[in-house]
C-alpha cells in the first residue's frame, strides 16, 4: 500500500529529469566508481540515428544512476516514459570461485529473472577488475577471464557483449583509460538502443492512439497527455527541436478540431471547451511548466484559454531554449488573434470586454518574458518582432477604456464602473510570480481601468512607444494609423489641435498609397478638428475636396458646397484656395490650331475646366495670366518662319479617373511603363536571362522637392498660391460651372510680336478665389511679325529644258502693305528668257501687266494688305547648252557678274541639271532676291568617227532620257573651219519619231577634195518638239563637238597560211600569220615636229609596238607574240612580221587581234610616272594588264632606275595608242576555216 500512494504522487517535471538508469550488485563498488561514471558519461556525443528516416543527431547522454528496486519496473499498461528505467546495471568485482558459486550467481539468478518477468532486455553486467581484491582472494583466485567466461555462460547466453570488464578504474594508466573508454562506449550504446526502442515502441502506441479519434469516447486531453510525455523525454534528453514538434502538433490538431467544429463537423470531447469562459488571466510564461492548468487538461475540465495558454507557455519555454526569442513573438500575435477567430467558431460565451483583457495581458506578459531574456541592444534591434505586440496591447485598452466609459469628456457612469469590476473580477489574483513586480501585467491593467488619467496616461504611453517602433524600422504607414486611433482618442477628450496633426500624417499615407475611402473618412474628420479650430481658409480648403468627393453621398457633399458658398457671400478679405479642390483644367485648345498668329490677328483660346462640385456654381470672373517674352528676330522672314517651333494647338492635361474626384484617385503617381528584355547569347542567340525594366523610372523615383509644384489633386492639404497680378490677362464675366466638364474661351491678345505663355488660372466666387498657381504641361502661343518672302515653284515636275515652262510665283506679303504701282523688276538672261507677254494670270483674281525690256522684265503688283498671299505664272524657257561655245560675262541689273549655269549629273534621274538662278529686286527691300530653278535636260547627246580604209564617218547618237516622246526635224551637221569639205547625210528621214528612252543614230560621210583636215570643228543641230504638236511648237537643239587625228596612218592587213602540205589549218597543228603594217600617208607637220625629238639625222622614222594575242581563247600564239618595228615615215611604207599561232578549235575561227601603238623611248619628251608594274598591249588602258613578264623577257620595254626613282617622275619608255581612224585593221570580222584534226576516234552506237 505504501507503494501504491507513492506511485499516485504526481512527476514533478523539471528540467533535472535524467533518464533512469538501475544499479544491482555490489553498491559499496557502484559507489566508489559513481562520481567517475557520472561526469565521463556525457562527455563524448554519440549519433542516434532515428526510425522512419529521421536525420541522426549527435547527443551527449546523461543517466540518473539509482540503486535497483523492482518497484521501478514498469507494471503492464504503465506507459509513463519518465519514470521507465531505461538500462539495468549489475556491479560485480568477484574473482573467487567459491564467493561467485555461493552468493553472486544467486544473485544475479534472481536480478535477471526479475527483469525478464518484466520485459525487460536492456541490462548490462560489469566486471570491475582491481589489484586489492587479487590480494584479498589469494587461495582460489582464477584468472578473471575464467570468472568473466562463467558469467557469460550462465547468464549473456549468445549475447556476450553484455558482461563488459572494467580494469583497475581507480588508476592513472593508459590501461584503466582504455578500459573506461570501452565501458563508457557501450553504456552509451545500450542506452541509445534502449531509448531507440522504447521511444518507437511508445510512438507507435500514441500513433494507434490517434488514429482511434474518430471513434466515440475518444479524449483529446487523454492523448494530450500522452504525447506530452513523449515531448518530456526530449526535452529530457536536450532535443528542445524535437520536443517543440510534438506540441507544434498537438497544436495543429486542436486547431483542425475547432476549423471542423465551425464546419459543422463537430467531436464529443469538444464540449468541454465550449463552457462560459469565467477567467481571463492572461498568459503565464515565468513557470517552466504551469501546473495548474496541466492538471485542469489532465482531468478535461480546461477552458480553451487554458489549454491555449498552457501549450503555448510549453512551446515558449522551448523556444527559449533554442535561442529563438523573436519567434515567441511572432507565435504570440498569431495565437492572440486565433483565440478570438476560435472562441467565436465554438460559440463560446464570454463577457464583453473578457477577451480585451485577456490579449493585453497576454501582449505584456510576452513582452516582459522576451525583455528578461535579451538586452536591450537586443531589444532595440529587434522592435520589428515586438511591436506587433505593442500595437495590439494598445488597441485592446482603447477598447477597454471606451467600454468603460474612460475615453469620453464626462468620465464613467455607475453602469461603466460596474463593468469594470466584473472584468477585474476575472483576472483573479496575481501569480506569486509576479507580486513583487511594480511594473507587472496585472498591476498595469488595473491601474488603467482604475481612472481616467491613469487610463489616459497608460494609453499615451503604449501609443507612443508603438509609434516610435513603427518609425524605427520604417513602417510609417502603421505608425500613421496608430496615430489615427489615437486622433479619434483626442477628439472624443475634446483636443482637436493634436487630433489633426496625427490625421494629417495618416491622410499622407493613404493619399499617396491610393486608398480612397480612408482619404474621405480622414478627411471628414479632418473638417471637424478644423471648424473646431476656427481656421477658415483650412476649413473651406478641405470643404471644398469633400464637396467633390463621389464617396459621399449627394446631401453630405452639398453640405461641404454651402459651406463654401456661405462664406464667400459675406463681405470681409478674400480667401485664396488651391484650384485644384475646386476643378480641374483638362484641356487647352487654340483657334486657329497652328497656336501661331501675326500680330493683330485674333486668337480664341477655349479651356475645358472640370468641376467637380456637386451643384452649378455661378463664377463672378475666370482668368488666366500670361507672361510674355518680346520677340527679338532679325529681317529676314524666310529663315524666321521656318525657325519658329510649333506649338501644339491641344493640351492634354493629366486626366483622373471619372469615377470620383481626384482627391480619390487610386493612382497616386505615373503608371508604371513596363517592357521585358532579352539577354541572348552572341554565338547561338540562345536565351541566358529575361527580366522587366521600368521605362519611367525618372518619374517614378524622382525625389519629391518641397519648392516644386506639387501634384494637386492627391495633395492632402493643396498649397495656396496669391494670383500675380500680370501686365496681361485672359478674362472673361459671369461664368457658370455646370458639374462636370465646362467649356471658356478667351480672346488672347496678339499686338506686339513675341511669345505669350499662360502661367496661373484664377476662378473668382465673391469672396473666394480659386487659384492654379502653375499651368503644366507649359502652354504658349506666338504671335510674329513676319518679312515678305517670295517663292518660286514648278507647275509640273520637272522642268524640261528647251520647252517653255510654265512657273509659279508665290509672295507671302507678311508684314508690307503692298501699294499700287509696286513693282517686282526680274533681271533678263540669255540662258532663260522670260517669253513675251503682256500679261501673266493672277490665280483666283485679274491679270498682271508685264513690261519688258532688254535686261529687265518689270511685273506690276496690285494692292494687298499684309499678311495675304499672292500667286502669279510666267512661261519662261531654259536654253540647252550646246557645249564648247564660251561667250563673255554677263552682268546682272545690281553689277554682279552672272555666272553661266553649267550642266552636272543628278543622283536621281539620268537626265542632266541645270541650275537657273533669278535676281528680283522687290520694292520692300533693297536687296536683290536670288530664286533657283532646276532643269533638266531630256538628251544625251554622243558623237563617233567611223573609217573604212580611207573613207571617213561622223555618227551623231541622240538618246531621249526624259519621259517625253519628242519628234525630231531637220538634222544637220556642219562644219564650222573648211568650206571644201563636204558632209554627206546618210539620214533617209527628214522626221523622227524618238520616244522615251530610246536612242536615235544619225550618220554623215566626210568628203574632201584635197587633204582631209586632221582636226574637225562640227555642229549638230535639229528642231525638236513635244510628239503631236505643230510645226510652230519646235525648238532648236545644237550640239558642238570636235574630232582630232582624223587621217588613216597605217593599215594592218594579215593572212593565215596553213602548215605544209595542207589544204586547210588543222585544230592542234602550227599555222603561220603573216602581219603586214603599211603606211598611207606622208607625215603631217604635227607628226614631224613630235618625232624631230627623237632623231636627228637621216630618214625619218618611227617605232610601233605591235601584238597578237586572242582574248577568245580559240588561238595560241606560239613563240613571239609581240614586237617593236622600225617604220619609216614615207606613204606606203611596209613591214611584215611572220608568227606561228595554232588554232584550238575546229571551225570558222575569227582572227587572231592584232594591235598596233606608239612607241616612245625614255628619251622622249613626256615624262611617265610607272606606279604600277603593269602595261597593256590590247584592249585595256596601260596601267590595267596584270602580267608583262613576255614583253619584258623580249627587250621590247625596260624600267628605267630604281623604285623611288619611278615614283618622283623619271622619264620612262612608254606606249601610246592611236586615235580612233589613224589605224584601219582589215583583220576585223576576218575567218578562217579550221579543220578537226586526224585522230581516230571509236564512237560506240548501240542500235535497238
Amino acid at each position: 500500500t505504501h507503494m501504491e500512494s507513492q506511485e499516485e504522487k504526481p512527476i514533478i517535471y523539471t528540467m533535472e529529469n535524467k533518464p533512469i538508469v538501475t544499479c544491482a550488485g555490489d553498491q559499496s563498488l557502484f559507489t566508489s566508481l559513481y562520481t567517475s561514471l557520472a561526469q565521463q558519461l556525457p562527455r563524448e556525443p554519440m549519433e542516434w540515428r532515428r526510425t522512419y528516416g529521421r536525420a541522426p543527431k549527435m547527443i551527449h547522454l546523461e543517466a540518473n544512476f539509482v540503486q535497483y528496486k523492482e518497484e521501478l519496473l514498469p507494471k503492464e499498461g504503465n506507459k509513463a516514459l519518465l519514470t521507465f528505467p531505461f538500462l539495468h546495471i549489475y556491479w560485480t568485482d568477484c574473482c573467487d570461485t567459491e564467493a561467485y558459486k555461493t552468493t553472486v550467481k544467486e544473485d544475479m539468478m534472481r536480478w535477471q529473472n526479475s527483469l525478464r518477468a518484466h520485459s525487460s532486455a536492456d541490462w548490462v553486467i560489469i566486471v570491475v577488475e582491481t589489484t586489492d581484491t587479487k590480494k584479498k582472494n589469494k587461495t582460489n583466485i582464477l584468472p578473471r577471464s575464467s570468472i568473466v567466461d562463467k558469467i557469460r555462460s550462465d547468464f549473456c547466453n549468445k549475447q556476450n557483449d553484455r558482461c563488459v570488464v572494467l580494469s583497475e578504474p581507480l588508476k592513472d594508466s593508459s590501461r584503466s583509460q582504455e578500459s573506461w573508454n570501452s565501458l563508457l562506449l557501450k553504456l552509451r550504446t545500450l542506452l541509445l538502443m534502449s531509448f531507440t526502442k522504447n521511444l518507437g515502441r511508445f510512438e507507435d502506441d500514441m500513433r494507434t492512439l490517434r488514429e482511434k479519434r474518430t471513434q466515440p469516447g475518444w479524449s483529446f486531453c487523454e492523448y494530450f497527455m500522452v504525447q506530452e510525455e513523449l515531448a518530456f523525454v526530449f526535452e529530457m534528453l536536450q532535443q528542445f527541436e524535437d520536443a517543440l514538434v510534438q506540441y507544434d502538433e498537438l497544436d495543429a490538431l486542436f486547431t483542425q478540431y475547432v476549423l471542423n467544429f465551425g464546419a459543422g463537423d463537430t467531436a464529443n470531447w469538444l464540449g468541454s471547451f465550449c463552457a462560459p469562459v469565467r477567467s481571463w488571466s492572461g498568459l503565464l510564461l515565468r513557470r517552466p511548466i504551469d501546473m495548474e492548468k496541466r492538471d485542469g487538461i489532465q482531468r478535461g475540465e480546461a477552458s480553451l484559454l487554458d489549454l491555449r495558454s498552457y501549450l503555448f507557455s510549453r512551446q515558449c519555454t522551448l523556444l527559449i531554449f533554442l535561442q529563438r526569442p523573436w519567434e515567441v513573438t511572432q507565435r504570440a500575435l498569431e495565437l492572440l488573434h486565433n483565440c478570438v477567430q476560435e472562441l467565436r467558431l465554438l460559440e463560446v460565451p464570454v463577457l464583453e470586454g473578457a477577451l480585451d483583457c485577456w490579449v493585453f495581458l497576454s501582449c505584456l506578459e510576452v513582452l516582459h518574458r522576451i525583455e528578461g531574456c535579451c538586452d536591450q541592444a537586443q531589444l532595440a534591434s529587434n522592435c520589428s518582432h515586438t511591436v506587433g505586440l505593442w500595437a495590439y496591447a494598445t488597441d485592446k485598452l482603447k477598447s477597454l477604456g471606451e467600454l468603460c466609459g474612460l475615453v469620453s469628456k464626462q468620465g464613467p457612469t455607475s453602469e461603466d464602473l460596474n463593468r469594470t469590476v466584473d472584468l477585474l473580477a476575472g483576472l483573479g489574483d496575481e501569480k506569486p510570480e509576479t507580486v513583487h513586480s511594480l511594473q507587472s501585467p496585472y498591476k498595469k491593467l488595473k491601474e488603467a481601468l482604475s481612472s481616467v488619467e491613469a487610463f489616459e496616461r497608460h494609453y499615451l504611453e503604449l501609443s507612443h512607444a508603438a509609434m516610435e517602433m513603427y518609425r524605427a524600422i520604417g513602417r510609417l504607414r502603421s505608425a500613421r494609423l496608430v496615430g489615427k486611433s489615437l486622433a479619434e482618442f483626442y477628439m472624443r477628450k475634446g483636443d482637436p489641435e493634436r487630433a489633426e496633426t496625427l490625421l494629417q500624417e495618416a491622410l499622407k499615407s493613404y493619399v499617396s498609397e491610393g486608398w480612397s475611402l480612408p482619404v474621405t473618412h480622414t478627411r471628414k474628420q479632418i473638417a471637424e478638428c478644423q471648424k473646431l479650430l476656427g481656421r477658415t481658409e483650412d476649413y473651406l480648403q478641405t470643404s471644398a475636396l469633400l464637396a467633390g468627393d463621389s464617396n459621399l453621398t449627394t446631401e453630405e457633399r452639398k453640405h461641404f458646397c454651402q459651406e463654401i458658398l456661405t462664406f464667400a457671400a459675406k463681405s470681409g478679405g478674400k480667401l485664396t484656395l488651391s484650384m485644384g479642390v475646386f476643378a480641374q483644367l483638362t484641356r487647352l485648345q487654340f483657334h486657329p490650331a497652328t497656336a501661331s498668329v501675326h500680330s493683330g490677328a485674333i486668337l480664341k483660346v477655349e479651356l475645358t475646366l472640370r468641376c467637380f462640385m456637386p451643384v452649378s456654381v455661378r463664377m463672378q470672373q475666370v482668368a488666366a495670366s500670361i507672361h510674355f517674352d518680346v520677340d527679338h528676330g532679325g529681317t529676314h522672314g524666310r529663315s524666321k518662319a521656318n525657325q519658329r517651333q510649333k506649338n501644339p494647338a491641344t493640351v492634354e492635361f493629366n486626366q483622373v479617373d471619372s469615377a470620383g474626384p481626384p482627391s480619390s484617385s487610386s493612382s497616386a503617381g505615373p503608371l508604371l511603363e513596363l517592357d521585358e528584355i532579352h539577354d541572348r547569347s552572341p554565338t547561338d542567340n540562345s536565351l541566358n536571362s529575361t527580366g522587366v525594366v521600368c521605362k519611367n523610372t525618372h518619374l517614378l523615383l524622382r525625389r519629391h522637392n518641397s519648392n516644386s509644384p506639387p501634384n494637386t489633386p492627391n495633395c492632402v492639404s493643396p498649397p495656396t498660391v496669391a494670383m500675380k497680378e500680370g501686365t496681361q490677362m485672359l478674362k472673361v464675366q459671369d461664368v457658370t460651372l455646370e458639374p462636370g466638364n465646362n467649356s471658356v474661351t478667351f480672346t488672347a491678345p496678339s499686338g506686339q510680336p513675341g511669345t505669350y505663355t499662360l502661367r496661373q488660372l484664377c476662378a473668382t466666387v465673391g469672396q473666394v478665389q480659386f487659384v492654379l498657381p502653375h499651368i503644366y504641361p507649359s502652354v504658349q502661343y506666338e504671335v510674329y511679325s513676319q518679312e515678305p518672302q517670295l517663292t518660286v515653284e514648278p507647275l509640273s515636275e520637272p522642268l524640261l529644258a528647251g520647252l517653255p515652262q510654265m512657273v509659279k510665283f508665290t509672295l507671302l506679303t507678311g508684314h508690307y502693305t503692298v501699294k499700287k504701282g509696286d513693282a517686282l523688276q526680274l533681271s533678263n538672261t540669255d540662258t532663260m528668257p522670260i517669253l513675251p507677254s503682256t500679261s501673266c494670270a493672277l490665280v483666283g483674281e485679274s491679270v498682271l501687266s508685264i513690261q519688258s525690256s532688254e535686261k529687265v522684265t518689270s511685273i506690276s503688283l496690285p494692292a494687298t494688305p499684309p499678311y495675304h498671299t499672292l500667286e502669279f505664272q510666267l512661261e519662261v524657257l531654259c536654253i540647252i547648252p550646246s557645249g564648247s561655245e564660251r561667250p563673255t560675262n554677263e552682268r546682272l541689273t545690281n553689277g554682279e557678274v552672272r555666272h553661266r549655269p553649267r550642266s552636272y549629273s543628278h543622283p536621281d534621274t539620268p537626265m542632266a541639271a541645270i541650275d537657273q538662278r533669278m535676281s528680283i529686286d522687290c520694292p520692300w527691300s533693297i536687296y536683290s532676291t536670288l530664286l533657283a530653278l532646276t532643269f533638266y535636260i531630256p538628251f544625251k547627246t554622243k558623237h563617233s568617227l567611223l573609217s573604212a580604209g580611207n573613207r571617213k564617218y561622223i555618227q551623231v547618237c541622240v538618246h531621249n532620257v526624259s519621259d517625253v516622246n519628242f519628234t525630231l526635224a531637220d538634222m544637220k551637221l556642219t562644219e564650222k573651219q573648211h568650206v571644201s569639205l563636204e558632209l554627206q547625210s546618210l539620214n533617209t528621214k527628214t522626221q523622227q519619231l524618238l520616244s522615251s528612252k530610246h536612242i536615235v543614230f544619225c550618220l554623215w560621210e566626210v568628203r574632201w577634195k584635197d587633204d582631209l583636215p586632221s582636226c574637225l570643228q562640227c555642229v549638230f543641230s535639229a528642231n525638236f518638239s513635244p510628239l503631236n504638236q505643230d510645226v510652230s511648237s519646235y525648238k532648236p537643239f545644237h550640239y558642238h563637238f570636235q574630232l582630232e587625228r582624223v587621217t588613216t596612218l597605217y593599215s594592218v592587213k594579215a593572212e593565215i597560211l596553213p602548215p605544209a602540205g595542207e589544204q586547210h589549218c588543222r585544230s592542234g597543228l602550227l599555222c603561220g600569220l603573216e602581219v603586214c603594217i603599211t603606211r598611207l600617208t606622208e607625215p603631217a607637220e604635227g607628226e614631224l615636229a613630235e618625232e624631230s625629238k627623237t632623231d636627228t639625222d637621216g630618214p625619218k622614222t618611227t617605232k610601233l609596238m605591235y601584238e597578237v594575242a586572242d582574248s577568245s581563247s580559240n588561238w595560241a600564239v606560239c613563240g613571239k607574240s609581240s614586237g617593236m618595228v622600225l617604220m619609216p615615215m614615207t606613204a606606203n611604207a611596209t613591214h611584215k612580221v611572220q608568227i606561228e599561232v595554232m588554232p584550238l578549235f575546229a571551225g570558222h575561227l575569227p582572227f587572231p587581234k592584232i594591235k598596233v601603238l606608239k612607241y616612245l623611248p625614255h628619251n622622249a619628251f613626256t615624262y611617265f610616272c610607272v606606279e604600277n608594274d603593269s602595261l597593256s598591249l590590247l584592249d585595256k588602258p596601260l596601267d590595267d594588264q596584270a602580267d608583262t613578264a613576255s614583253i619584258r623577257s623580249r627587250g621590247s620595254i625596260h624600267s628605267v632606275g630604281s623604285v623611288d626613282q619611278q615614283q618622283k617622275g623619271v622619264a620612262m619608255p612608254r606606249l601610246e595608242p592611236f586615235s580612233p581612224g589613224q589605224v584601219f585593221n582589215h583583220t576585223h570580222a576576218r575567218q578562217v576555216l579550221v579543220l578537226p584534226s586526224t585522230d581516230d576516234h571509236i564512237m560506240e552506237v548501240n542500235a535497238t
